[in-house]
């Protein structure tokens, strides 16, 4: 009798545990979906316009989307080797580096573009009608340091592009 009572008790609570492991098992295997949702723009987007050219000097200007995230923005063009190039700039925001690369002092926001950046050919021949020059730029996303100042590193490069024969 004994043995019964124990046997009955066993099975009692096994009952009992088997009526709750439906529920835990649904935690694992139920799902939902939802409608509608937000878009979420990771990364920058960046485009290199030249609208004029004149006077053998082109006109750069680098432009950020509307949903790009701010960035740092630097450019160099490159030329045959019988042509050299002088950079220039109105606004002084373009400083030359020792990489060769002119950096643009300014975080690029979203929508915003850059000053103009002029890239003038030199030691061009009389009777010169072809030639050809790559310009590209390269833009990091602006980071920021323990003190909230914010800082660019250049080998989290995001976007990089040529123009003028090359692309984006």
């Amino acid at each position: 009798m004994k043995k019964r009572n124990i046997f009955l008790t066993a099975c009692a609570i096994a009952l009992i545990c088997s009526v709750s492991i439906g529920s835990a098992l649904a935690y694992f295997t139920t799902y939902t979906e939802a409608k509608g949702g937000y878009t979420i723009s990771l990364g920058d987007k960046t485009t290199v316009d030249e609208p004029t050219f004149s006077e053998w000097t082109k006109h750069v200007v680098i432009t950020s989307a509307n949903d790009s995230e701010p960035v740092w923005v630097r450019a160099k063009a490159f030329c045959g080797s019988e042509y050299s190039l002088i950079y220039s700039d109105k606004s002084g925001k373009w400083l030359p580096n020792s990489d060769g690369y002119y950096y643009y002092k300014d975080i690029l926001t979203a929508g915003q573009s850059t000053e103009e950046l002029l890239v003038k050919i030199e030691n061009i021949p009389e009777d010169a009608e072809d030639f050809d020059i790559v310009v590209v730029y390269e833009t990091t996303p602006v980071l920021y340091d323990e003190s909230g100042e914010p800082y660019a590193d250049w080998t989290l490069k995001v976007d990089s592009g040529t123009v003028e024969g090359g692309a984006n």
